[in-house]
């Protein structure tokens, strides 16, 4: 019997020529991957369990972005504890203040995960490293404990369900969309503990940040994992840039999924996700009724240069609407960086956004866009559940950059019409 992509993976970790969907292995790790909030847990269970070292310095990342720069002296304390273990480890992917990003945009872009890789993180969004055609999965900081000792972790090889993509997005559209939609059609448990596995000729039409995008909110489908094949742009984006050599698996023709869903990304829309499940699917121009406080551009959905640019597009030479509060957060300090260079950041302030430095921030609640009573807010963040943002009694819109955007300038969730 054939196996999928995320299978051959798995089976090659494990040490077996083939596994099945249902079996317990015990696979190899090439990279273990914590915060600033689950990597302290992570090091008392360490500790706890007398592991005296790690099993590789340098296929350990760890990376502070949810609360730095530290915004209270918890925060602090919970970084200084990573900084403390990084040091006496001497791991190599330590990211502090300074050249620090959101871990799901930095780590594809430093290279340190590539295409063949079996990954672990402590954060539930790990999964976007399928886009580069890896395994990659969330996990609890006992198991990233255990990965940091031992390089193994346990798992169920996941069955699959094959996402068939074909056609081109229109211009108003992004990977934001084509996720938003596909779990608006099978739910927030619609591939629990499966692995989405996109194909299709649709797939050469979607760039690297798209790829990204769309692996990084599987997770809001209950996946395991999400995945791309191996094709051009997957390999253009890996060569100079990964620190190992990439492993290039692709699905056996006689593959097993459970089923197949078609998209056809030309009939895709701007969707944005409603109040409180990424579930709650609407066409943007649905809701142009609902009047917003504030809008967040960044996290590690889309804080990447291609939604700068979606966001530069529509704020340049425009003005934030008035009682509108527009926060933009490119997602690593490579991409602030570009930002600045491009004049992009001149831009947002002129439009009247902030620019605030990488950060996961209002994305969880933290800090940097809190949301008070009775707020709205609209997000290309990934989860709107109840006080997500701030307040239990506050609302929170997902969309891609092009709907937050335009939402920013009307005040009102909009719909762009794509490009003139």
């Amino acid at each position: 019997m054939g196996m999928t992509m995320t299978q051959k993976i798995l089976a090659a970790h494990c040490g077996l020529e083939s596994v099945s969907a249902g079996q317990l292995i015990n696979a190899r790790l090439d990279i273990v991957l914590g915060n600033d909030i689950t990597t302290p847990v992570a090091i008392n269970e360490f500790n706890k369990a007398n592991f005296d070292k790690v099993f590789d310095k340098d296929r350990i990342a760890i990376v502070l972005d949810h609360f730095v720069p530290n915004k209270d002296i918890k925060a602090a304390e919970q970084s200084k504890s990573c900084r403390e273990f990084s040091n006496a480890h001497e791991i190599s992917h330590f990211y502090d203040v300074g050249k620090m990003g959101i871990e799901h945009a930095l780590l594809p872009e430093q290279g340190v995960v590539t295409a063949g890789d079996c990954i672990i993180g402590a954060d539930s969004h790990t999964c976007t490293y399928g886009a580069l055609g890896a395994f990659s999965t969330g996990v609890g900081s006992t198991d990233m404990a255990a990965g940091m000792s031992s390089g193994m972790a346990w798992f169920k090889v996941p069955s699959a369900i094959k996402v068939n993509l074909v056609g081109s997005l229109p211009s108003n559209c992004s990977g934001k969309d084509v996720i938003l939609t596909l779990i608006g059609m099978i739910g927030v448990d619609g591939a629990l503990y499966k692995s989405l596995e996109f194909v299709g000729e649709g797939i050469k039409s979607l760039s690297m940040d798209d790829r990204l995008c769309i692996c990084n909110m599987v997770i809001e489908a209950g996946a395991k994992n999400g995945i791309f094949p191996i094709d051009e742009i997957t390999r253009a984006y890996l060569d100079g840039r990964s620190e190992r050599e990439p492993i290039f698996y692709e699905a056996d023709k006689d593959a097993v999924y459970e089923k197949t869903i078609d998209i056809d990304l030309s009939k895709i829309f701007p969707t944005v996700a409603c109040p409180h499940l990424p579930e709650n699917t609407r066409r943007a121009n649905e809701l142009s009724h609902i009047k917003i406080d504030q809008v967040v551009i960044g996290s590690c959905t889309n804080g990447r240069l291609s939604d700068m640019e979606a966001a530069y597009k529509i704020l340049n030479k425009n003005k934030i609407a008035d009682g509108v509060r527009c926060i933009i957060i490119p997602a690593t300090m490579q991409i602030l960086r570009e930002c600045v260079t491009r004049g992009w950041y001149t831009a947002f302030i002129d439009a009247g956004a902030v620019v605030s430095t990488p950060t996961c921030g209002p994305c969880l609640g933290g800090y940097m866009g809190i949301l008070a009573k009775g707020e709205r807010c609209i997000a290309t963040t990934n989860r709107n559940f109840v006080g997500r943002m701030g307040h239990p009694e506050s609302e929170v819109y997902l969309a891609s950059p092009y709907t937050a955007a335009m939402s920013a300038i009307t005040g009102y969730i909009t719909e762009y019409e794509g490009d003139k």
